[in-house]
């Protein structure tokens, strides 16, 4: 049984920053790419950021330049660096992760940028 756990979320006035952490845990082979997806209320959910195992990256267009997306291999652990944030990035934030050659899903972390 693979697990993915959030954690990081929370409340944030416009312009700061949070960062999510993603922690894969259980019986792992292999993690290959790793990702965060986000889910405004009304909304699909839609690609953040990913990180190839290899360390390459993609972001949305309405990320680029303000997210960061990292990973420590050692640690089967993906991090978002979120920075001026605004109040359109409020969302449910999902980890997921090619893990064992199988798509895995975290539980959500709120993410609320309000004053």
């Amino acid at each position: 049984q693979v697990q993915l756990v959030e954690s990081g979320g929370g409340l944030v006035q416009p312009g700061g920053s949070l960062r999510l952490s993603c922690a894969a845990s259980g019986r792992i082979f292999s993690i290959k790419a790793m990702g965060w997806y986000r889910q405004a209320p009304g909304k699909q959910r839609e690609l953040v950021a990913s990180i190839s195992s290899g360390g390459s990256t993609t972001y949305a267009d309405s990320v680029k330049g303000r997210f960061t997306i990292s990973r420590d291999n050692a640690k089967n652990t993906v991090y978002l660096q979120m920075n001026s944030l605004k109040p359109e990035d409020t969302a449910v934030y999902y980890c997921n992760a090619a893990i064992n050659y199988s798509g895995s899903w975290g539980q959500g972390t709120q993410v609320t940028v309000s004053s």
